[in-house]
């Protein structure tokens, strides 16, 4: 596998090209350019952060239409994910707008939401996590996921760690928007710092969140 290098602009026009024109012939006629710019770069990326992050994935192109009212075939991003644990972990895309960098846990199962919950209820785990999510904002990462409106059973609304407690699922991101080092190796050293930024909330959902039942 070739070192990474960046990734090349066109990978950000290409993007932008497919939001226009989201069909089959467009996609054949200019997928040696996904291949090319996005595919293999994102590979090189993941591979070269492994030793630190973990073996990653590279998602696939292609859409899950079955369930959705747009059926447009192809994802107009690019993802790459680190797992720490199922759901768990590092994530980075690539699509129009420029580079984005994630960390957290993503998949609220039952038994993951109530482990995540009771440790946020917990005051020295739930005083761990409000410390770790206001360093990520104070840098400048937006802290998200999946959260309720009302207020989860069994908690009340006066509880201190309410806001987080209505989190089912808890991520930190950041958007780099058509950043000018895009196309160096600056963006693997961004990324590294960016995830190196995430990891006490990673290593905090792992120990609190674990794998699935």
């Amino acid at each position: 596998m070739t070192a990474f290098s960046g990734f090349p602009v066109a990978a950000l026009d290409f993007y932008e090209d497919l939001e226009a024109d989201n069909s089959k012939s467009w996609w054949t006629a200019h997928k040696a350019v996904y291949d090319e710019t996005v595919h293999a770069p994102m590979a090189a990326l993941l591979a070269e952060l492994e030793p630190d992050f973990g073996p990653g994935k590279v998602f696939r192109p292609y859409r899950d239409v079955r369930f959705s009212k747009d059926k447009s075939p192809y994802k107009t991003h690019q993802g790459g994910f680190c797992a720490v644990r199922p759901g768990l972990g590092y994530y980075v895309q690539l699509d129009a707008r420029g580079l984005f960098v994630a960390g957290g846990f993503y998949q609220a199962d039952p038994d993951r939401v109530a482990r995540f919950r009771a440790a946020i209820d917990s005051d020295l785990r739930g005083g761990q996590l409000e410390t770790i999510t206001r360093d990520l904002e104070a840098a400048k990462f937006e802290i998200g996921g999946d959260r309720l409106k009302t207020t989860p059973r069994g908690f009340s609304v006066e509880h201190p760690r309410i806001e987080l407690l209505r989190h089912k699922t808890l991520t930190a991101s950041r958007l780099y928007a058509s950043p000018k080092w895009i196309d160096s190796r600056r963006t693997a050293t961004e990324v590294r710092k960016a995830w190196e930024s995430m990891r006490p909330l990673v290593e905090w959902a792992t120990d609190v969140v674990g794998a699935p039942a």
